[in-house]
């Protein structure tokens, strides 16, 4: 859960975008060059100071790595966990730390504990006044730049796991390995839109969507069989969890579904990354629509 706060030199540096009228932006080129330029705000306010950020870097990174390292030791312990190997699991857990690490790195506007106190202070009222996308000023307030230190680790692990595994490549393979990370990062990305729009109406952040945003990403790190049907029928027919990362990770790897169903499974990542994104523009759209200011 992040709690971190824009830096005053940040604040400083947003004063000065954009360089022309909001009345002049108007179509969706100028939007996107809008964007780029408050993310290069977020980028040259954080590395102000170099130290720290690279700390704050070597940190978070060294906290995925401990968590992992736990997960090895149990491997080494038992050996396997429901017939899934150390480099299996791995595999999964790669490609998790990747695709969260960079969602939470370009939606950390929407971070239900971060966006709850521009709710709670009043300054969304602000972001509501400009004549531009509401959704891309809240995208473009916040880049969490030590966010890349789990995508890293992420990557290392992946990287790790494919080293362990011998998987027999092919071209569907290969493309379906980043459409897998895409599909994660609009899955999750999703749920952090909901989570915001949530704030519209209890103000504070519930802590609930915690479960399903990190303990989500927790949860598809491992393999989906081994947890108790109820959970599973959850994250299969509510949170469509269950496609995004163990049934392509079936397909990579040529194992065998122990829930056996139908062969297209794993070929649902992209619909079911996509579907929870829209559905949670749209509920973010309803939100907007039934915003009232906290009047501070």
């Amino acid at each position: 859960m992040a709690t971190d706060r824009p830096s005053a030199e940040g604040s400083k540096l947003a004063d000065q975008v954009p360089a022309r009228p909001f009345s002049q932006i108007n179509s969706p080129l100028d939007t996107f060059g809008l964007y780029l330029r408050l993310l290069s705000i977020q980028i040259r306010s954080q590395l102000q100071y170099r130290v720290a950020y690279l700390i704050q870097l070597f940190t978070t990174g060294l906290i995925t790595v401990f968590e992992f390292g736990s997960l090895a030791l149990v491997f080494e312990r038992f050996g396997s966990i429901q017939g899934w190997s150390l480099g299996e699991v791995a595999f999964l857990y790669g490609l998790v730390e990747i695709s969260f690490g960079l969602m939470d790195l370009f939606f950390s506007g929407f971070d239900p504990g971060r966006f709850s106190q521009h709710v709670r202070l009043g300054t969304f009222d602000q972001l509501l006044l400009r004549p531009v996308s509401i959704t891309v000023q809240v995208l473009g307030s916040e880049l969490v730049l030590r966010r890349i230190g789990r995508v890293f680790v992420g990557a290392v692990i992946l990287a790790s796991a494919l080293g362990m595994l011998e998987i027999h490549w092919t071209p569907v393979k290969i493309a379906f390995l980043p459409t897998i990370v895409a599909s994660m990062f609009a899955f999750f990305g999703g749920l952090f839109i909901i989570g915001a729009t949530i704030t519209f109406w209890t103000v504070e952040s519930v802590e609930v969507m915690n479960i399903f945003t990190y303990g989500g990403g927790m949860l598809i790190s491992y393999p989906m069989h081994i947890y108790p049907d109820w959970i599973r029928r959850f994250f299969t027919f509510v949170l469509p969890a269950i496609f995004l990362n163990y049934y392509p990770a079936l397909f990579i790897l040529d194992k065998p579904d122990p829930l056996n169903f139908p062969d297209f499974a794993p070929l649902l990542a992209p619909a079911a990354g996509s579907l929870v994104l829209l559905i949670s523009l749209g509920f973010w759209r309803f939100g907007i629509r039934h915003y009232k200011s906290t009047g501070s």
